[in-house]
């Protein structure tokens, strides 16, 4: 066990030589690197995958019953300060390790077919594993100093994978703008960082914890000080987790590849800023104003990331704003002290959304060719419909994504979620009624997204075929039932499976009556390759899938499991879970149950799953007719103004309706804010300082020189000695004094 425990500071270490080799050859031998891209793949998981190998070894021995392990290297010693660098294993860092490995291995597969065409493909991956890396480096840092040089190379790595295709100025603004927010709460958390270590002299986790047990019950430390060290701590939890009001960077983070939304904005960056807040909670929890804080927090983001949801047209942001939202699940559970319940939420949402993005990657895959490569087009909802006839191995993984992080049991996302609610009730009837709500609002948005994608028939064919203006793409609302004339209902591609390689990409078969779906395009190599869309992804991008898929159906057993004994006596006992997350807390005090009545637990969860099931009845009311595709919003709002007189009640509740679809669509109108306040604001601040600085600073300066200038270029006529400059003075002094003595 101590021999295991020993060599787990191999785990961040093993992806590196991948990493520098695929660097150095692409800067000394470019070319032949590139024409042997694809074998880097791999040993980039083969490498990932011996991590994976030793982190599943270090769980189950933490599941045993293992004590936390640490070792330390001396950095730096110098009189009473001393720096070390090392590792720390507990349940907390061994269940990150397991997440980080699985799901990096499962979104590297991925891109393998993802980016197989792209020219950064080498590029791409040496971004990715270096992420990796610094991730795995991040949940095994055993002080805070640590922690945060990690962070910052998590926050590098994110920058050039969200900006991978910088050529696109949208692209480029999206990661410069992901960059900017988190260095708010980088700052904080450096400043956070700094003022601990004053107070203790130690970046020690263990000094921190003492803090929170001896000195701040007993009022051994200005208590004042300790919560404004901690608020700093928790704001950069904030930027890093998307929280509000720094969480205006993740919808934009969705420019970069699909796989990177995958692994960063679902299960790994995105969760630094919960792992923050887990492994500093014996912390936290001794200040209650943070605690209230945090809740508050969580519960207004969950809340706006579902409202934010709402109207979103494209599947990326859609499902980002879903992520917001269940982080914000997991800050308001850490702030009502429900600590296993955060992390139990973090396992399975990470899954869930991982199978999400992945799939919708599948599907931008299967509607680029057809629409264009351009984002504004091949992840519009709007375009897509009826595509359950065309991807249907993609279709199924993603509803079963969906149902979970609906809250449909057995799935993952339904454990896990329903202790939430549970817990925020007991806590507060407030944060229950939100979350609650929340919860059915989530149902909404997440089975929109499935029916405006899979349901219906395709739309993009409306926009290519129609002869109609009803089948234009921008005169369209969200509510109509009409079809436009002129559009074939049974016009299908139908595709069928190949016999191909692990490593390639499925061609379909085409058949004769779909010479309108046929697309041609050139490969990279010049090849000329022809394909049916929109068709089946490869089995590179189906094998993730079907893992995810397995991962969503089983993983949320890990936080509940029936016992016979225990049921006999009216309970429901939390083993897996619950053993394995406790050692981490060390405190006297339980953060949750370990023990729930059983009939509690049935009331609970018929309570949150026919929220649920409400919320996945009014999107099918709203988007889930086979027939309803979309009227133009010009006709509708003309009809209501010329008719608002005979029904004005329902032209109010139409009003309201737009109202709110356009604050969703518009993200709040928080970005427009900010850009008008601090981006705006900001650069008129700069022009006026400019102004100050080059008209008024400058001006003095330069008017001082300019007129010393003209007084010494006068004086210098008058001591020349030619008689004609002096009668010339003399006749000027005769001239003012006579002005002067006349008047």
């Amino acid at each position: 066990m101590e021999h295991t425990y020993q060599y787990a500071w191999v785990i961040p270490l093993l992806p590196l030589p991948v990493i520098m080799s695929m660097g150095f050859g692409l800067i000394f031998i470019p070319t032949a690197t590139k024409n042997l891209r694809r074998i880097w793949a791999f040993p980039s998981v083969l490498f990932l995958s011996i991590a994976m190998v030793f982190s599943i070894q270090l769980s189950i021995q933490q599941i045993n019953g293992s004590s936390i392990y640490q070792y330390l290297w001396s950095w730096t010693v110098n009189n009473d300060f001393s720096l070390e660098f090392g590792y720390l294993i507990d349940p907390l860092t061994s269940i990150m390790l397991i997440l980080i490995t699985t799901v990096g291995i499962l979104v590297l597969i991925y891109s393998d077919g993802y980016m197989a065409h792209d020219e950064g493909y080498l590029r791409f991956f040496v971004y990715i594993s270096f992420f990796t890396t610094s991730m795995l480096g991040l949940v095994t840092s055993s002080n805070l100093i640590q922690i945060y040089f990690f962070w910052e190379l998590v926050g590098m790595c994110s920058y050039l994978l969200i900006g991978f295709w910088f050529t696109r100025p949208i692209a480029a603004s999206a990661c410069q703008k992901a960059f900017v927010t988190n260095r708010v709460g980088d700052f904080g958390l450096l400043l956070g960082i700094l003022g601990f270590f004053w107070i203790t002299g130690s970046l020690e986790f263990r000094d921190l914890f003492q803090i929170a047990n001896n000195w701040i019950p007993n009022n051994g430390i200005n208590s004042l000080l300790t919560t404004l060290c901690a608020f700093l701590l928790f704001l950069g939890a904030v930027a890093k987790s998307a929280q509000f009001p720094l969480h205006v960077w993740l919808p934009d983070a969705m420019e970069g590849p699909t796989p990177i939304s995958a692994l960063i904005h679902a299960a790994t960056m995105v969760a630094a800023g919960i792992f923050l807040l887990a492994r500093l909670f014996p912390l936290f929890i001794s200040l209650p104003l943070i605690m209230t804080l945090i809740s508050l927090v969580g519960t207004l983001t969950l809340f706006l990331g579902a409202t934010l949801a709402l109207a979103q047209r494209d599947i990326k942001k859609s499902l980002a704003y879903s992520t917001m939202s269940q982080l914000g699940y997991m800050m308001l559970a850490l702030g009502i002290g429900s600590y296993q319940a955060a992390l139990f939420h973090l396992i399975t949402h990470a899954y869930s959304k991982a199978l999400l993005f992945l799939g919708s990657g599948s599907i931008i895959h299967s509607m680029e060719p057809l629409v264009g490569y351009s984002p504004d087009k091949s992840q519009n909802m709007v375009l897509m419909g009826g595509l359950r006839k065309y991807i249907p191995i993609t279709r199924t993984t993603f509803l079963w994504g969906t149902l979970s992080l609906c809250g449909i049991p057995p799935l993952a996302c339904f454990w896990s979620k329903d202790e939430i609610l549970s817990n925020s009730w007991l806590y507060s009837p407030f944060f229950g009624i939100i979350a609650s709500f929340t919860a059915g609002l989530t149902a909404f948005y997440m089975f929109r997204i499935y029916l405006l994608t899979f349901d219906g028939y395709l739309r993009v064919h409306f926009q290519n075929y129609s002869t109609t203006k009803e089948g234009s793409l921008y005169s369209i609302s969200l509510w109509g039932k009409k079809i436009p004339k002129g559009v074939n209902r049974d016009f299908i591609l139908s595709t069928t499976k190949s016999r191909v390689s692990f490593f390639s990409q499925n061609r379909p078969k085409i058949q004769g009556n779909t010479r309108n779906g046929i697309r041609s395009f050139s490969t990279s190599f010049g090849a000329k390759k022809t394909f049916a869309y929109p068709h089946e992804t490869g089995n590179t991008m189906l094998f993730p899938l079907l893992i995810l898929l397995l991962f969503t159906f089983f993983i949320g057993f890990i936080g509940i499991s029936f016992d016979n004994g225990a049921m006999d006596n009216g309970i429901v006992e939390l083993t897996l879970l619950s053993k394995w997350l406790t050692p981490s807390i060390n405190l006297t005090q339980e953060s949750s149950n370990s023990f729930i009545n059983s009939y509690e637990f049935i009331t609970n969860a018929i309570s949150s799953v026919s929220l649920a099931i409400f919320g996945l009845f009014i999107a099918y009311i709203l988007y889930g007719s086979a027939y309803s595709f979309f009227q133009n919003l010009d006709f509708i709002n003309s009809f209501y103004k010329e008719n608002y007189k005979e029904n004005p009640k329902k032209y109010f509740f139409d009003q309201v309706k737009k109202k709110i679809y356009s604050w969703s669509y518009n993200r709040g109108y928080i970005d427009i804010f900010y850009t008008g306040v601090f981006t705006l604001g900001i650069r008129g601040l700069t022009e006026l300082t400019e102004f100050f600085d080059k008209g008024i600073i400058d001006g003095i300066i330069n008017g001082v020189g300019l007129v010393s200038f003209c007084i010494g270029e006068e004086i210098k006529y008058v001591g020349g000695g030619r008689i004609s400059s002096y009668l010339f003075f003399f006749l000027c002094y005769v001239s003012v004094f006579l002005f002067f003595f006349l008047s």
